[in-house]
């Protein structure tokens, strides 16, 4: 008889606070109830990745890689799942070969069994390397396809990539569906047409954005999905994604029961309502995340991307233009080649689309990394880019069509010279290749905070684990 049972993944750790605080959780306010996360039977805590990696650095003064090693302490018996941008790892600009396998091989090496690995034009050429990378380490690969919609994004695109993903190992698929556009009949549809392709699960990642998020969750449930993203409730909805103890209570008592302890989930929900409260009343939640808009169907902003963009127009004085910058970002992204709306193609649209709103001229002024979109340094996109915009951009230059990384020589060696007078463990190297400025204050911060890594922990003569 077929396993119809619900796993879950929470995301309290690392996208719901992404999402809905602009990722400022900081570890030690984590940290008193992993314990009891770790108890709760969770197929994976999605606790690494993303934009943590970054906000650890430049807003909490915090090495990333000591936070993933205390999760891995603390939680020892759940899965830890990371999200990684694929050749971008968790930086905004793709990173030599020999960068991202190390990077991989230190990830697992430091605790993650799962990778969400992604790319943000859905190019799986810039995911082999990753792919490959973390079969080596023996960790989980899970490739995830960037949901959006538009013209180009057919069922049969679906498959095709689902079929490709497959092929370069995918261990599973997930459906990453950063802004809250898969509707309960279209998720129904899709993943009864990838499980009918694909012979690997398939996991569902959504946002309560529009609203929708939720039934999606139940459609998809009962067309075959068996992984779901959710987020226990003080830290869900809105802009993060449904909540955990809800997705349980629907679920419980049916062939699709998670499984999940009631009285361990309640108890985890009150250890982090007053973090939450206590997050709105500074300002680090702003209200607006809470609430559902049906027209981001329309807008296809996911939820950190929203948060992100009211933090820019706060510096900016500008709160006013947010509805303006909201309805440019799909005219920015046409003439783009309407790719997915997430990291990074979704701050280089958004940071455009505020400057094509603040100038109120289109293109008079363009970011690097929007020009670096339409030379094809990011990859290939789903359909053409605006030829006018394009000429603007990169003048006569010719766009590249290779696989991006081809172009880069390896970079380690250089970063490792580099970094000699502050590194005190080997991930320091890594820490430094996705943001120099940022890992270069936060050196000198610990070295006069003498916030060395606990010897107990880690070998500092050796550069290793005891044993």
């Amino acid at each position: 008889m077929e396993d119809k049972r619900i796993r879950i993944t929470e995301t309290v750790l690392r996208d719901a606070h992404q999402s809905l605080a602009a990722t400022r959780m900081k570890t030690e306010e984590m940290i008193p109830i992993l314990e009891k996360m770790d108890q709760v039977g969770y197929y994976s805590i999605e606790c690494w990745g993303g934009a943590t990696f970054d906000a650890s650095l430049r807003f909490l003064n915090e090495d990333p890689w000591e936070r993933l090693r205390t999760f891995r302490r603390r939680m020892p018996s759940t899965k830890l799942q990371m999200l990684l941008r694929g050749q971008n790892l968790l930086g905004y600009r793709h990173y030599a070969d020999d960068v991202v396998q190390y990077f991989v091989q230190r990830s697992v090496a430091n605790g993650i069994d799962i990778l969400r690995i992604f790319d943000a034009f859905n190019d799986l050429r810039n995911v082999e390397t990753a792919a490959a990378a973390a079969k080596k380490e023996g960790a989980e690969v899970q490739l995830a396809m960037a949901y959006t919609t538009g013209e180009a994004y057919t069922i049969d695109y679906w498959k095709s990539l689902a079929a490709d993903m497959e092929s370069i190992g995918a261990d599973s698929i997930c459906i990453k569906d950063m802004a809250g556009l898969l509707t309960p009949a279209a998720a129904g549809r899709l993943i009864e047409e990838l499980s009918s392709s694909v012979s690997v699960p398939i996991q569902l990642h959504s946002h309560c954005t529009s609203g929708v998020a939720p039934i999606t969750y139940v459609k998809g449930a009962e067309a075959g999905c068996r992984i779901l993203d959710t987020a226990i409730s003080p830290f869900s909805m809105g802009t993060s994604q449904p909540a955990t103890e809800v997705i349980a209570e629907v679920f419980r008592g049916t062939e699709f029961d998670t499984g999940l302890d009631r009285n361990l989930l309640g108890e985890i929900g009150d250890y982090f309502r007053p973090i939450r409260d206590r997050y709105i009343r500074e300002g680090l939640i702003d209200p607006k995340m809470l609430t559902v808009d049906v027209k981001t169907l329309q807008w296809q902003v996911p939820g950190g991307m929203l948060s992100n963009l009211m933090s820019q127009l706060k510096e900016l004085n500008a709160e006013d233009r947010f509805y303006d910058v909201l309805a440019e970002i799909p005219r920015v992204r046409k003439d783009l080649g309407e790719p997915p709306l997430v990291t990074p193609s979704c701050q280089i649209i958004g940071t455009q689309a505020v400057l094509n709103v603040m100038t109120k001229q289109r293109y008079k002024v363009m970011t690097q990394e929007a020009k670096a979109v339409l030379h094809g340094d990011y990859g290939r996109v789903a359909k053409p880019f605006d030829p006018v915009v394009q000429k603007l951009a990169i003048g006569e230059d010719r766009p590249i069509t290779c696989r991006p990384a081809d172009l880069l020589e390896p970079e380690l060696p250089s970063l490792r010279e580099k970094i000699a007078s502050y590194a005190v463990q080997e991930e320091d190297v890594l820490t430094y290749a996705l943001f120099p400025k940022e890992a270069t204050e936060f050196f000198k911060y610990r070295d006069a905070r003498e916030n060395k890594i606990d010897p107990e922990i880690y070998d500092l003569k050796n550069k290793a684990y005891p044993a």
